[in-house]
């Protein structure tokens, strides 16, 4: 059950996670995220080479997404431990129309259900507490987990697509509220 928190930096929180806003002191987690190698193989090498590559992508990326669409990345964590898994939130991409569910785990905390609970709470957070009625996922046809995530959560496969400046097809999936 997802529930929505008071506190500024948490946004919502399911049984098991807790999911709030990054800031520019997750830049090493950051880090260690987007140089996993199946970050780069299914969402693309970010070109984070040190810490300051990783601020630089936090203050474009997320903290540039809070300030002008008040939603965007939030860093997922064990509420027992405050422990880093991975992110997942909302995003406006230029190249979509609608509004983007994305997530990405450290591996190591694959398979354990993390990413399908944290992307139902944003899915639901974002339908119901800001009113979007079209969500999409992108995925790489080859990302088969993260299909099983879209799929479990309610999304459908619509068609292939192709975003500007990339060189592959990614899978749509949406649904709509």
């Amino acid at each position: 059950m997802m529930q929505v928190t008071r506190n500024e930096a948490v946004v919502l929180e399911t049984e098991r996670l807790s999911l709030r806003k990054l800031n520019l002191e997750d830049a090493g987690f950051i880090f260690e995220l987007l140089n996993e190698p199946a970050f780069v193989r299914f969402i693309g090498d970010r070109g984070i080479k040190t810490l300051e590559d990783a601020r630089a992508y936090l203050i474009r990326g997320p903290l540039a997404s809070y300030e002008r669409f008040g939603f965007g990345s939030w860093l997922v964590q064990l509420k027992a431990s405050g422990k880093a898994l991975g992110m997942c939130g909302l995003l406006k991409r230029e190249t979509l129309a609608d509004i983007d569910i994305g997530y990405a785990f450290l591996e190591r905390f694959w398979l354990k259900g993390y990413a399908g609970e944290a992307a139902a709470a944003v899915k639901t957070y974002g339908m119901q507490v800001l009113g979007i009625k079209r969500l999409v996922g992108i995925v790489d046809p080859d990302n088969v987990g993260s299909i099983r995530v879209l799929e479990k959560i309610g999304l459908k496969y619509e068609r292939l697509i192709r975003l500007n400046g990339e060189d592959k097809d990614l899978k749509l999936f949406a649904v709509e509220g």
